[in-house]
């Protein structure tokens, strides 16, 4: 075989092993986007590094002691990660933490894809507060002709100082995924929804966080 083409054959070779790796490599993550708005109003100024909080809960998020207490365990991580630190007892914010899940059926079309709220019926295990439930199960679509499900996930944190009792941060995150579990999707739209604090950028902004599959 002339030098030329082993050459050409040897490059051919490599391009597609680098290309064999890069798709394995993509593989083994995937990109969670979320939409947030953020909201600070600090008085007389943002917290230090440290700064103790607590969890308070909705009376209807009593009700799912263990779904709260799950969603609030992913909050943890995601506040030790911008410097606060959950201690009850020398509390001196109040963090509220808040999150639902949807199924949307997805039916496609000319034009593209429409959803829509599908029928769903789901077993007990998730996380779910305010009323509402992130859980894992079957979603039946109604008629023919559709696409695997989107989940359309919202969550809202809410901070209060507690000497004055006036909320001090808000933060609001929403994401459509195709992902059917929860956790690993919600602790990445906290970690998004978290993003800038304590004094965040003005306006909604996309945040894509990369998570393992």
């Amino acid at each position: 075989m002339p030098v030329a083409l082993m050459r050409r054959a040897l490059t051919a070779i490599l391009f597609a092993a680098s290309l064999v790796g890069l798709l394995s490599g993509c593989a083994t993550s995937r990109m969670v986007d979320s939409e947030v708005t953020a909201f600070a109003r600090w008085a007389p100024a943002p917290p230090a590094p440290g700064v103790n909080y607590r969890f308070e809960r909705l009376p209807s998020q009593q009700q799912a002691d263990l779904q709260q207490a799950q969603l609030e365990t992913l909050a943890q991580t995601a506040l030790a990660k911008v410097g606060l630190q959950h201690n009850p007892q020398v509390a001196s914010l109040s963090v509220q933490i808040s999150a639902s899940t949807l199924p949307m059926a997805r039916a496609r079309w000319d034009g593209g894809y429409a959803a829509y709220p599908n029928v769903f019926i789901g077993s007990g295990i998730g996380i779910g507060s305010g009323g509402s439930s992130i859980g894992f199960g079957l979603g039946f679509p109604l008629g023919g002709g559709m696409e695997p499900p989107l989940y359309r996930r919202e969550l809202s944190i809410v901070m209060r100082d507690l000497r004055s009792n006036s909320v001090v941060y808000e933060t609001r995150a929403t994401s459509d995924e195709a992902w059917r579990d929860s956790v690993p999707v919600l602790a990445a739209m906290l970690d998004a929804a978290l993003r800038g604090f304590p004094v965040p950028p003005v306006g909604p902004r996309r945040i894509s966080i990369e998570i393992q599959k």
